[in-house]
C-alpha cells in the first residue's frame, strides 16, 4: 500500500510521534524476561485498552481476504472458509503495548503463524516479514519473530470472536515483541529478504520492539 493511502494523523498519531522524540516512558531500568513477567516501565491492567490510526474499518467474513505474499515457494489467497479450514490453534499469553500497559493471561484461538508458513514454505533468502493491514497500516519483523512458537493469527479472544475494536475478524499476536508488532486488521503478509520499516518505525519508534529491553523508540 502506497504512502499516500496511510489514513490523515490522528490524535494518538500525533500524540506518539512526539513521545518518540521525548523518549516518554522510558525507565532506564533493566528487564529480564526469565525473571521477570513484567517488562520494565509496564503497569497491569485488567481490560483491553483499544488503540488504533483513528479508523475501525468494518470488514465482513463475506469479503475478508488474506494474501501471502513474496519470498515463498507457494503464494495464498485464503478466503474467510479457508482460513478456517486451516488447523485452529489455542494459545494463552501476555501482551504488552508500547504506551505502558501490560494485561496478562490473554486466551487466543487462530491459525498458528508457524502452520500458515508451512502452506506457503518461506524461501532460503526470506528473512522479514512486511505486514499490510486493512486500515493501511503497516509493521515489520523478523520472519523468526513471526513464526515464534506463541505467535498466533487470532480470530477470538477469551471464547468469543475477536471484535472490530480489538482488530476483528482477525489479527496478529506476537506477545515477546511491543504490540504495535501485532497488527490489527490483517490483509497482506510480504516476506521479503531484509528490513523494512512499517509505518510506527517510520515515525520514531524500534525497528525490533523487544519490551524487556524497553526498545520502545528508534535510539532505545
Amino acid at each position: 500500500m502506497s504512502d499516500e493511502q496511510i489514513p490523515a494523523d490522528s490524535k494518538l498519531t500525533t500524540s506518539k510521534r512526539r513521545w518518540a522524540t521525548e523518549g516518554k516512558f522510558l525507565t532506564g531500568r533493566i528487564g529480564r524476561p526469565e525473571a521477570d513477567r513484567l517488562p520494565p516501565g509496564q503497569h497491569l491492567v485488567n481490560n483491553w485498552p483499544v488503540l488504533d490510526l483513528g479508523q475501525q474499518p468494518v470488514i465482513s467474513t463475506d469479503s475478508w481476504r488474506l494474501e501471502v505474499r513474496g519470498l515463498v515457494d507457494t503464494s495464498l489467497d485464503l478466503t474467510w472458509d479457508d482460513f478456517q479450514a486451516l488447523e485452529q490453534s489455542d494459545r494463552i499469553s501476555d501482551i504488552h503495548c508500547v504506551t505502558t500497559w501490560s494485561r496478562y493471561e490473554n486466551r487466543w484461538k487462530g491459525v498458528s503463524t508457524r502452520d500458515l508458513l508451512d502452506h506457503a514454505m518461506p524461501k532460503p533468502d526470506a528473512t522479514h516479514v512486511m505486514l499490510t493491514s486493512y486500515d493501511g497500516y503497516t509493521t515489520n519483523l523478523p520472519l523468526a519473530d513471526f513464526a515464534a512458537e506463541d505467535a498466533i493469527l487470532a480470530t477470538a479472544w477469551e471464547g468469543n470472536p475477536l471484535t472490530r475494536d480489538h482488530g476483528g475478524p482477525m489479527r496478529l499476536v506476537v506477545p515477546h515483541l511491543y504490540f504495535w508488532k501485532s497488527a490489527k486488521w490483517l490483509r497482506r503478509i510480504d516476506l521479503i529478504a531484509g528490513d523494512a520499516a512499517g509505518f510506527w518505525e517510520k515515525n520514531g519508534y524500534h525497528m525490533y520492539g523487544d519490551p524487556w529491553r524497553e526498545q520502545r523508540y528508534s535510539d532505545d
